[in-house]
């Protein structure tokens, strides 16, 4: 069987950046602040209702990150105008190197999946805005499991709905919690690093390979990748 890849959307293939356009109408010289407490708070939101098992879909947690956001940072923004600025979540922009690199991962041979914490259509709008989504074998979204990453079920769920097994299987992600939680629940992990300032958690599990743009990723995990015999000795 061929090396899978499991895509993280959000971050990965998409730049969650891209809000601050929609944003700087209401948010101003503090748009850039705006754009990365909503991102962040929409993750921890995600974590939060993981851990307390208090499931609510993604958008749930992009919305109340928003609401958190104006309050903090002192922005009025009008029900309605939240409506627009969650609507313009569904349009971000892929990032630079996506367009040209997927159609020659799939040409090597590579099954391409999307595995992400948005829900199923939210990820699927997004791929087609961004004109990707015909390099995908399927899109698979942790709202099938009820949980988000790093939840170790939501990986193992990705391993069943794509048929790969670990060795095979590899997580792509710009997210180090998400490349964490692959590698702990037995994928390999790929962690994009799209920004010099970006860390990587110092914790006692890295990256398999870190790159700085997809580009990198076959030459990253080699020729021999797409042999699983090799794989498996490697």
């Amino acid at each position: 069987m061929n090396v899978t890849l499991g895509f993280d959307v959000y971050g990965t293939l998409i730049d969650t950046a891209g809000i601050s356009t929609a944003l700087n109408k209401f948010a101003g010289t503090q748009t850039v602040a705006f754009a990365g407490l909503w991102r962040d708070k929409q993750l921890e939101y995600s974590f939060r209702r993981g851990l307390m098992q208090n499931y609510q879909h993604f958008a749930v947690c992009t919305r109340n990150a928003l609401d958190f956001c104006c309050e903090a940072l002192g922005i009025e923004i009008s029900s309605q105008e939240k409506d627009w600025l969650m609507a313009q979540y569904k349009v971000l922009p892929s990032f630079s190197d996506v367009k040209e690199t997927l159609p020659e991962l799939q040409a090597s041979g590579f099954r391409l999946f999307a595995f992400s914490n948005g829900l199923a259509n939210d990820v699927i709008g997004l791929l087609e805005h961004a004109g990707i989504i015909s390099y995908f074998v399927d899109v698979i979204s942790t709202d099938e499991m009820k949980s988000f990453k790093p939840n170790p079920a939501v990986y193992s769920h990705f391993l069943r709905r794509s048929g790969a097994t670990g060795q095979q299987a590899w997580l792509i992600s710009g997210n180090p919690f998400d490349v964490i939680g692959a590698i702990s629940a037995g994928l390999r992990g790929a962690w994009v690093k799209r920004s010099d300032k970006a860390l990587f958690d110092p914790w006692e599990i890295q990256p398999t390979i870190t790159i700085e743009n997809i580009g990198q990723l076959r030459a990253g995990i080699g020729d021999t990748a797409l042999s699983p015999s090799r794989l498996s000795a490697a």
